[in-house]
């Protein structure tokens, strides 16, 4: 049981750190998933405390990736309805046009809600667009950290077994 956790803790581990590209998969989500199938593993090096610990890594970035957006609309000197476009374009993009559409989503939202409230001042608008543009690569950038750092502990807690169920196939 130990191999086969292992196993499917290496693997949520890959994925994770493509989903935090990929916006369809919850990357740091499957990371976190995979340190918890090392949990119950009888070799793992993964205690409740770091499990904690980990949980409100992934809430707060998770929760930094909605928010930023907004904020970074905001420190571009956009509006609140820029702020609130780029916010709407986070989710309406993911939705409605996977999976560029995280990506344009915030970007498009914030301009048309720049460009709502004041119609004549386009450049400010693609300021606004822009600085939530930076939002998401920002946020994409914290995500990979996190997403690498917890692979780095799941490869290092599964390399022994992985690599005995490997040599176990052959």
């Amino acid at each position: 049981m130990d191999i086969a956790l292992a196993v499917i803790a290496f693997f949520l581990s890959l994925v994770g750190v493509l989903g935090c590209i990929v916006p369809i998969l919850p990357g740091i989500l499957l990371n976190y998933i995979a340190l918890v199938c090392l949990y119950f593993t009888s070799y793992a090096e993964v205690d409740t405390t770091s499990l904690v610990i980990w949980l409100v890594v992934v809430l707060l970035v998770s929760l930094a990736d909605y928010v930023l957006p907004a904020y970074m609309t905001r420190k571009f000197g956009g509006s609140k309805a820029g702020a609130w476009g780029a916010t709407i374009g986070v989710f309406a993009g993911l939705f409605l046009f996977p999976p560029f559409g995280i990506i344009l989503g915030p970007f498009f939202g914030a301009v048309l809600g720049e460009m709502s409230r004041t119609k004549s001042d386009s450049s400010q608008a693609l300021k606004s667009g822009f600085g939530s543009f930076l939002a998401f690569i920002v946020g994409t950038g914290i995500k990979l950290i996190v997403a690498f750092w917890m692979t780095g502990v799941v490869v290092a807690a599964c390399w022994s077994p992985v690599k005995e169920w490997v040599v176990g196939l052959f």
